[in-house]
């Protein structure tokens, strides 16, 4: 497959090549209104909405992404262990802040002193952060975490009753206070799916329950971004939303906005003819006399090495076709009949408004998740942030 022109694009086939200015590395470029015009959609279908900036906020950066989620409806932070929650205090934010998966010897102390809300998924975490609470003279606070069937985290349904006991004996000391009733859902990518409505009747169950021990949280929260998007019976008093601030729909049903391109310059240009190979096991080889461009950007950076000769980039305006074998460092790109320009940039993926691919069509060609692509990313990509309107 060589360059077909994208009708997308907006770019004139013949126009002079963008270039970088920046040398000769890949650019990861995140635009924060994209972030902050998905919250607003996002937090107009939830009560309250919690931003889920966990594995550094989803690879688009922790703190750029709780910043522009907060600026635009987000009420509270969600993140799994400990040391990211500590992160975002050190990073200046003041706002609630949930950490949900600790093993039983976490630094509870330093949660509590920085003011961390804490998951509690049964009666040894339980103990763990009471006597954490009794060490350093603050009072937890703590959501009970149930597990609706997904087999992970959360306390069963038979040791649930026992668990808000406990929570309830503790909370009469002055050592915690239940704040929150959580869990998590295993098919809400599937709208529908009867899975969903079991889980719903355990979690509604289990608050009842919760009521019953004498304890009155103030949070529900049961969905993340694909329930927050479909099924509105499980939003309650909080959405936990991650996947869908960063433009990830995982039900395919809303058109989010992406908020990362990444793009890469052409280190090199040869002509080569048919029946030339080209990288490694010579997995590819050219139908016809055609030309290939060089860009540095790989599986180290992140790109999926399984999308190879499936995966294409946008260059001087027109879908190209990855030739051969994704390398660690770099790419090589069948342009076809034009010829590309050292310095000329090419995008691997952005939000798709010039044509280019986007991270859904990465994760299609690799037979990944989106969350996948834009998590492995690798640290050696220049970063940078740029914002620009985005209609909310």
């Amino acid at each position: 497959m060589h360059c077909v022109p994208s009708v997308a694009s907006g770019v004139r086939v013949g126009e002079p090549p963008r270039r970088t200015g920046r040398g000769d590395r890949a650019e990861l470029t995140l635009d924060p209104a994209a972030i902050a015009a998905n919250t607003r959609f996002l937090a107009a279908r939830a009560t309250r909405l919690m931003a889920v900036v966990k594995a550094d906020g989803f690879g688009h950066g922790a703190a750029e992404a709780a910043a522009a989620s907060l600026g635009a409806g987000a009420t509270s932070l969600g993140v799994t262990s400990v040391e990211e929650a500590l992160s975002l205090r050190e990073a200046g934010f003041r706002v609630p802040i949930l950490s949900w998966l600790n093993p039983v010897d976490a630094a509870f102390d330093e949660a509590l002193r920085a003011g961390v809300s804490l998951a509690v998924p049964g009666c040894a975490h339980l103990a763990a952060v009471v006597r954490a609470a009794s060490r350093t003279r603050r009072r937890a606070r703590i959501h009970l975490q149930l597990d609706t069937g997904m087999g992970r985290e959360g306390a069963e349904p038979g040791a649930w009753p026992e668990l808000c006991r406990r929570a309830r004996a503790a909370e009469a000391e002055g050592l915690v206070e239940v704040v929150g009733v959580m869990s998590h859902l295993g098919c809400a990518d599937t709208p529908g799916d009867p899975c969903t409505d079991r889980a719903l009747a355990l979690f509604r169950s289990a608050v009842s329950t919760a009521a019953e021990a004498g304890l009155r949280p103030r949070r529900r929260h049961l969905a993340a971004t694909s329930a927050t998007l479909t099924d509105s019976r499980t939003r309650f008093d909080l959405a936990r939303v991650g996947a869908g601030l960063f433009g990830i729909d995982p039900t395919g049903t809303t058109r989010l906005r992406p908020a990362l391109t990444l793009t890469a310059p052409v280190v090199s240009v040869r002509a080569v003819p048919a029946g030339a190979a080209a990288g490694y096991g010579h997995a590819w080889s050219a139908g016809r006399r055609t030309h290939l461009a060089l860009l540095p950007v790989g599986y180290a950076d992140g790109l999926p090495r399984a999308a190879s000769g499936r995966a294409e980039v946008l260059l001087g305006g027109r879908r190209c076709a990855v030739a051969g074998r994704i390398s660690m460092d770099q790419v090589i790109v069948d342009t076809g009949d034009r010829p590309a320009v050292p310095g000329e940039l090419a995008t691997v993926f952005g939000p798709g408004d010039r044509g280019e691919p986007t991270v859904r069509e990465w994760a299609r060609w690799s037979g990944a998740l989106e969350h996948e692509v834009v998590t492995g990313l690798g640290a050696r990509l220049r970063r940078t942030v740029r914002s620009r309107a985005v209609a909310a």
